[in-house]
């Protein structure tokens, strides 16, 4: 066991950007004055045209969480029958599928990137397959013209859940701006967040439309309903809040870069451990940190880590575990066996999430580098 003295003061993987609580109060008092609460009122309209600018897309559209975002996204594409989507992932990705009385079928994920692998989705495409839906896995960007190829020779939809990519990009383009439509999440957690919300992004005006209404109940006018929509809309004291920490996030990402080369080099040396890299082509978002523990190079397994972590009040993540694939509810379904996902289920058991957020102090990055080290002594 390490001499070094466990933390005053639980350390957990991230923390959200809090504004000044004043300012809070001050957007409140607008919100107040106008008496408008939600149904796309001033708060909200400013924060789309803002993030939309961000995010460099045509169309951009806010909703109370990103959930509720992904499921709009695959009622406005009309899709039928099976979507290709990744093991890897947060329950809400294929949860989705499934609400939408749509079948997931898994597909194995790359093990450099740990996103959907795009060589292995030609193999799962049949009759019954309507869309791929990937995952821009920590905020690494997904093979998107690769997927795109697939797509577009299968006649195939594609969405992406970007809940980790904030703010990236491939080649100076939003990472929005790829496939039909991509989700974003504004959660608590995230680099940018709402504490509850999300959005949506495409590039046709139509649909854009289309996805307003549907997030609507449908709602044209007064006296008209044209789709059957559900009540997905951002409300007013949540877009305030985001309008507050989008002032932020860019200072956030920079304090994130700064404690990720922390990491990086004083894990660099440590036999088994490996940092989870940001994509070369494509601005990284830096919302995780994730290490992978090779257990026979390590000497111990990740599970023996997260917990021996725990002892110094350090509290770390095992994300994403277990796959979804072997949840209760799909583990039945033929492309969730282990044969077809050997990558997702090798990976599964060595990811860990570290600790990674703006008010962590370089040296606190430092002495959790430093406990990890010494479970080898």
């Amino acid at each position: 066991m390490s001499k070094a003295k466990p933390f005053s003061r639980p350390i957990y993987i991230t923390r959200p950007i809090l504004p000044n609580l004043n300012q809070f109060k001050n957007k409140l008092k607008q919100v107040w004055q106008n008496q408008w609460l939600t149904n796309n009122g001033p708060q909200h309209q400013q924060l789309e045209k803002k993030l939309r600018l961000v995010l460099q897309v045509p169309y951009l559209s806010l909703f109370n969480n990103g959930t509720n975002a992904l499921l709009t996204a695959l009622k406005g594409l009309n899709l039928k029958g099976e979507i290709i989507t990744t093991p890897f992932t947060f329950p809400a990705t294929p949860h989705v599928i499934t609400w939408s009385n749509l079948q997931p079928v898994f597909c194995d994920i790359d093990n450099d990137t740990l996103n959907i692998n795009a060589s292995k989705i030609e193999s799962l495409i049949n009759s019954k397959t309507s869309a791929i839906l990937a995952v821009h896995v920590f905020g690494n960007p997904c093979n998107v013209q690769s997927i795109q190829a697939i797509a577009k020779k299968h006649n195939l939809k594609v969405i992406y859940d970007a809940a980790h990519a904030f703010g990236v990009e491939i080649d100076n383009k939003g990472i929005g701006n790829f496939g039909d439509i991509t989700m974003f999440s504004f959660h608590a957690t995230k680099l940018f967040h709402t504490a509850e919300g999300g959005a949506l992004s495409c590039k046709s005006k139509k649909l854009k439309k289309k996805i307003d209404l549907l997030k609507n109940f449908g709602i044209v006018s007064e006296e008209q309903v044209i789709e059957a929509g559900i009540n997905s809309k951002m409300n007013e004291i949540q877009a305030a809040l985001g309008l507050l920490v989008l002032k932020h996030w860019r200072q956030e990402k920079q304090k994130r870069t700064q404690l990720f080369k922390i990491y990086r080099r004083c894990l660099k040396d440590i036999p088994g451990i490996t940092i989870i890299a940001p994509h070369l082509n494509g601005k990284n978002s830096y919302q995780y940190l994730v290490i992978r523990i090779n257990q026979e190079e390590f000497g111990y397994s990740r599970d023996y880590v997260y917990q021996q972590f725990r002892k110094y009040n350090v509290f770390t993540r095992k994300y994403f575990f277990p796959l979804c694939s072997q949840y209760p509810h799909y583990k039945y379904l033929p492309s969730a066996s282990k044969s077809n996902l050997p990558v997702a289920n090798q990976v599964v058991k060595e990811v860990l999430s570290m600790p990674f957020y703006g008010n962590l102090s370089l040296k606190d990055a430092e002495k959790i580098c430093n406990i990890l080290k010494s479970f080898q002594l």
